[in-house]
């Protein structure tokens, strides 16, 4: 291959995808997001070079979070094409999911009642562009991939106990394990269960409603509209058709 056909392939490789989301934040400073899937290993090595970032700033463990999964689908934000934050998703198979290591006999008491689940990994927000917008889209496609195409009924994550709080006051989840050390992060951890049924009542009751945000703890305000939302979901399906 000559350098000249070798230069335009590499910055096709490096192209990002199209965005399944844009918008500007309406806070001091007007970051203007995009929202990516991503679709090849450079945008997994940007999205890894952030939680690397992130969880080595707070002293976690890296290696073992960032091992390669064919099940995992991640998605981006990005602001001025840098990535700002990201969050992963995996769907549950016969491989089970990350969670059995430390969670099994919960994971399997709800798949025993009959619960699809896939699990939430990964998350990392750059310091620079926080945004509650910005974190609240992050989930809410995350969120839509599982629920409306692969047919999950719920999530799960595992959280640090100290941030556990946070994600029961503003995403609705609910610890269902108790606190263990994660040896793919050397930290405790608990874990929690978040119900899509529920979150999509929530996305209906809250979603695109910022002017309400005021008076409701949760971040379901800054989630998109039911609107924006399918035009989202038409997005995603072109993306994995």
């Amino acid at each position: 291959m000559d350098s000249t056909l070798a230069f335009f392939v590499e910055e096709i490789r490096r192209e990002p995808s199209h965005p399944v989301m844009e918008f500007s934040d309406p806070v001091p400073g007007e970051h203007h997001f995009k929202f990516r899937i991503a679709q090849n290993h450079h945008h997994l090595d940007s999205a890894n070079q952030l939680v690397h970032k992130r969880y080595s700033w707070r002293g976690y463990e890296t290696k073992g979070v960032m091992a390669h999964d064919p099940e995992k689908t991640t998605v981006i934000a990005y602001s001025n094409e840098l990535p700002a934050g990201t969050l992963s998703i995996s769907s549950d198979s016969n491989m089970g999911l990350l969670a059995d290591q430390l969670y099994h006999d919960e994971l399997n008491r709800l798949r025993e009642q009959g619960c699809s689940l896939c699990e939430f990994r990964n998350l990392a927000v750059d310091s620079e562009t926080r945004s509650k917008r910005m974190l609240a889209s992050l989930f809410h496609i995350a969120y839509l991939y599982p629920y409306s195409i692969s047919g999950n009924t719920d999530g799960v994550m595992e959280v640090n106990p100290r941030h556990a709080g946070f994600y029961e006051k503003r995403l609705g989840f609910t610890r269902i394990g108790s606190e263990k050390i994660c040896p793919r992060v050397n930290a405790p951890a608990v874990l929690m269960r978040t119900k899509f049924s529920k979150t999509a009542e929530m996305v209906q009751k809250f979603g695109g409603l910022m002017d309400k945000a005021r008076n409701e703890k949760s971040l379901y305000p800054y989630f998109f509209s039911p609107t924006e939302e399918a035009d989202i979901l038409s997005r995603l399906i072109r993306c994995t058709s």
